[in-house]
């Protein structure tokens, strides 16, 4: 499966895009306790031996898996179109 775009876990107060503005995005999700990227890095079984699709599509998964759980209605799922890798 090819996927076209990326995928990252944010939470519906954070002002920032995490594609954009990573650092102030992150700080501020430190900030309020939400630990975002360690909480996915806890979830996703990602593996140097998986290749980068499969490691986004783990990504995802454990995205989608956090926010089925997500009591609170605190995190919600951004997506981002992929830029093309190649140049001509």
């Amino acid at each position: 499966m090819i996927v076209d775009y990326e995928c990252m876990l944010t939470t519906i107060d954070n002002p920032f895009d995490p594609f954009e503005q990573f650092t102030s995005w992150f700080l501020f999700d430190i900030e309020k306790g939400y630990n975002s990227c360690a909480y996915l890095a806890r979830i996703a079984r990602t593996s140097d031996q998986l290749s980068d699709e499969e490691n986004n599509y783990e990504i995802e998964r454990a995205i989608d898996e956090i926010m089925r759980y997500d009591f609170m209605n605190i995190y919600k799922k951004v997506k981002k179109k992929k830029e093309d890798s190649f140049s001509e």
